[in-house]
């Protein structure tokens, strides 16, 4: 594979443009299709792509193992702390309308935190998929 110079740098060159395309898709879920799976769906396939043109070790050392592991639980939590922060205030629980000085603008941000929480823990599951599947040895 190491020969393969074309392939190499064109996937050098469409990385960004990809991972550009999953932020998209995260920020622009409010307003049309999209949003936090599809989007760390995508980033995920870019990591995922990376990896078979480049090889699992160079993507270890980008993204090591320990961060997907800490990813995983720390989308959750961005999921749930934005749904205890209307429980500490007397609220309901994902009553996101407390999260700023009107209703509105506390949607907003509420849709986009636990957006942001469902993007961390989809990105991290699936690269650990992969990253567990790929590290077994052949037999």
């Amino acid at each position: 594979m190491r020969l393969d110079v074309i392939i190499r740098v064109s996937i050098k060159v469409l990385l960004p443009f990809i991972l550009m395309f999953g932020l998209y898709v995260q920020f622009h879920g409010d307003y049309g299709p999209g949003g936090g799976f599809q989007a760390g769906v995508v980033a995920a396939a870019t990591v995922i792509l990376y990896a078979i043109i480049f090889g699992l070790a160079p993507t270890k050392r980008i993204i090591p193992p320990l961060m997907v592991e800490i990813m995983i639980p720390l989308g959750v939590l961005i999921f749930a702390g934005v749904g205890v922060v209307g429980l500490l205030v007397g609220e309901s629980y994902l009553n996101y309308s407390v999260l700023a000085h009107d209703q509105i603008h506390g949607q907003e941000w509420g849709i986009f935190l636990v957006e942001a929480g469902v993007f961390v823990t989809v990105a991290g599951t699936m690269v650990a998929i992969f990253y567990a599947f790929t590290g077994r040895g052949r037999s």
